[in-house]
């Protein structure tokens, strides 16, 4: 007599999809370090997994998804820190605190990704396609959570400009820590500079901001 086999819990389900998720991204990483982003193949990257070329497009929708895998975490990350501000603290002050915290723990998301990384995405014109368009998408929604910090709309020409200086120097600052990176600097001499840097940026925001969309 026929028995059906069980079916896994939904957390081991769950736990099975990230490891698989993650395995298909860290071969695919190697492989874009190794011989190209633009060279590499996804036949390539399911064959190094290990898996069918249908399970990697079930995965990642897009190559460059296999290469940038933090996106949506990069895009909403302003956004998410205007919306969690403490009382009493502006929008400045919140992003301000929130890219030095990125800044001392290294993180990835703001810059930190490793020299062969960072090559690797500077020598991709698509990756650096996506990645403009990633930074552009993470101050749209900024100005969105400004919008509703402030009671406007994301169309008002005040929301709009405090969105864009602030987007701004997140872009500037993102772009020195690949800089630095690419000339071969370690983390910790670079967490030192941008420090020091982002210090000035955010200072000359400060006159115009420093009260703007208090909690």
């Amino acid at each position: 007599m026929a028995t059906d086999t069980p079916t896994p819990p939904a957390g081991l389900r769950e736990a099975k999809k990230q490891e698989t998720r993650q395995l298909i991204s860290d071969h695919a990483t190697r492989l874009f370090i190794a011989q190209g982003f633009e060279r590499t193949t996804i036949a390539e990257i399911a064959a190094a997994a290990r898996v069918a070329k249908k399970t990697v497009t079930n995965y990642f929708a897009r190559k460059e998804d296999l290469a940038l895998d933090h996106q949506e975490e990069f895009a909403a990350s302003l956004a998410r820190t205007v919306a969690d501000r403490r009382p009493g603290e502006s929008a400045l002050a919140a992003l301000r605190r929130a890219f030095a915290h990125a800044v001392s723990t290294q993180d990835p998301v703001a810059g930190f990704s490793g020299r062969e990384f960072a090559a690797m995405v500077a020598e991709s014109p698509t990756l650096s396609t996506c990645l403009r368009g990633l930074h552009d998408q993470r101050e749209h929604r900024l100005a969105q959570a400004l919008a509703e910090a402030t009671g406007t709309s994301i169309d008002d020409i005040g929301t709009r400009t405090a969105a864009g200086l602030l987007g701004a120097v997140h872009r500037v600052l993102f772009q020195r820590i690949q800089e630095l990176t690419l000339a071969g600097q370690p983390n910790d001499r670079i967490a030192r500079t941008v420090t020091t840097e982002a210090g000035q940026a955010f200072d000359i925001l400060e006159p115009a901001l420093s009260d703007y969309a208090t909690a």
